[in-house]
């Protein structure tokens, strides 16, 4: 791990730092003036960098903007005496990760410390592994999300019709744009429609055009999506609340190839290639009568099923990191950073409205978050409220939470890792409650005082000394 870097041109300021950062074995290198830390950042990078605002020479604000530059991935922690909005608002759009008011609390400093650190990492394996330059055109690790690319594989050499099903925000217009892209079809347009967007009486117009004077109004002729598509893809999205009577008249397209403007005599040809989506069950609504068997059949030559969000919480992550990038660059702001309390608490909500309702939360905490670093107390007032009763379960719905977190990620001596975790901190709370007294403590724990010695050891336990309980 690399130091963290103190810049403060307070001696007291920094040995202060110094004694809690040994303390807790953070490695750390001080610096008395801007200067003199911009000069080592030309030979080393720090892991995270702690700075005053107001210094002589150049001041913090420099120095942050000069790190942003050369190490745009270094979380940058800016600290003041002056706890004035100006400031406030200038670090942060400078890029500062927190901003930190003195007199500051010392425990609060070094949590924040290793969250930046914590931060650091994570930028650093995401910059590896999604550059700028290599964001897919979908995102997902998911074993779910690997079948359906695996599928667009399969299909792109083929113009079968393809019927996607998912739930709604799960992204099936951008698989159905990935279809055509890697399709022999990809240099003629793509097409998209929501009929269920459109009122019914202008929907056959929409799709099929409509002649001049085939009803009040129609002053013009007007070429329909199936003749916009020409050579290429039409994507007709919730395809399972389109109108009968449209329903019969699509069913002669894809049966012949032939179809009639509104108000027309004369048959058109599409060459066209029709992919079609529902969150509905297509299935339920031939049986209720209310979708074409026949249509049914014809669409549903190939079948895409998009998984849920909550099928997929590994790559909610991800997914975050991606929107929040794609949100700072489309305001024209420096990106804000989830913390991993604020991921996990994300990642372990349900999204009912999927991949679309997240992509607007990060556009909300774009917008309205108060700091560089997200928490949980940040989030939207309607996700923290929708989740009170979940969240009261306490500390057994975490550990579920945790567990499944890991789970999706693949990690393995899951076990081993929580139960040391677990043991760690009952043993260290009993005997901070005891006052060091092993023998009370391992009565409240219930256990043997040699078995909370051989713990202790086994666990490492730092400052469980032994009371002279005599």
């Amino acid at each position: 791990m690399k130091p963290v870097w103190i810049i403060d041109d307070d001696r007291s300021i920094r040995w202060v730092f110094e004694k809690a950062l040994t303390r807790e074995a953070i490695e750390f290198k001080v610096f008395s003036s801007a200067k003199e830390a911009l000069d080592a950042l030309d030979r080393e990078v720090p892991q995270v960098i702690v700075s005053d605002i107001r210094m002589p020479g150049e001041s913090g604000l420099d120095l942050l903007q000069q790190a942003k530059v050369r190490h745009p991935n270094i979380p940058v922690i800016i600290m003041t005496a002056h706890s004035d909005l100006e400031s406030a608002v200038t670090a942060f759009q400078g890029g500062a990760y927190e901003y930190l008011p003195k007199p500051f609390d010392v425990d609060h400093a070094v949590e924040l410390i290793r969250r930046a650190m914590d931060e650091s990492v994570r930028q650093l394996a995401v910059s590896d592994d999604v550059g700028e330059a290599s964001v897919p055109e979908i995102l997902g690790q998911a074993v779910a999300m690997q079948e359906v690319f695996r599928a667009i594989g399969r299909l792109s050499l083929s113009h079968a019709t393809v019927l996607i099903n998912g739930e709604s925000g799960t992204g099936k217009e951008l698989v159905a744009s990935a279809l055509h892209r890697h399709s022999p079809r990809a240099s003629r347009p793509f097409i998209a429609i929501n009929t269920a967007a459109i009122p019914k009486e202008l929907l056959e117009s929409e799709l099929f055009g409509h002649e001049r004077g085939a009803f009040t109004g129609a002053q013009n002729m007007r070429r329909g999506r199936f003749e916009q598509a020409e050579g290429g893809t039409l994507f007709l999205d919730e395809i399972g609340d389109m109108p009968q009577e449209l329903q019969t008249r699509l069913l002669r397209v894809l049966s012949d190839g032939n179809f009639y403007r509104v108000g027309g005599h004369q048959p058109l040809r599409a060459n066209v290639r029709v992919i079609a989506a529902t969150h509905q069950d297509l299935e339920a609504r031939v049986q209720q009568g209310l979708f074409r068997e026949d249509l049914f059949h014809r669409l549903n030559v190939i079948r895409l099923r998009l998984p849920a969000l909550r099928e997929r919480r590994e790559d909610i992550p991800l997914l975050i990191q991606h929107f929040m990038q794609k949100s700072a660059r489309d305001l024209g702001v420096e990106p804000k950073r989830m913390s991993e309390a604020a991921l996990k608490y994300i990642s372990a909500q349900d999204l009912p409205g999927n991949v679309r309702q997240l992509e607007n939360i990060c556009h909300w905490l774009t917008v309205m978050a108060p700091a560089a670093n997200i928490e949980v107390k940040d989030l939207p007032p309607e996700m923290r409220a929708v989740t009170t009763a979940s969240t009261s379960k306490g500390w057994v719905a975490e550990l579920a939470t945790e567990a499944e977190l890991r789970l999706h990620r693949g990690e393995t001596s899951i076990m081993t890792e929580l139960t040391q975790q677990f043991e760690t901190i009952l043993i260290r709370k009993a005997l901070d409650h005891t006052g060091g007294r092993r023998i009370e403590a391992a009565q409240l724990l219930g256990l043997g005082r040699n078995t909370l010695t051989r713990k202790i050891q086994e666990l490492q336990i730092d400052g469980a000394r032994t009371v002279d309980e005599a």
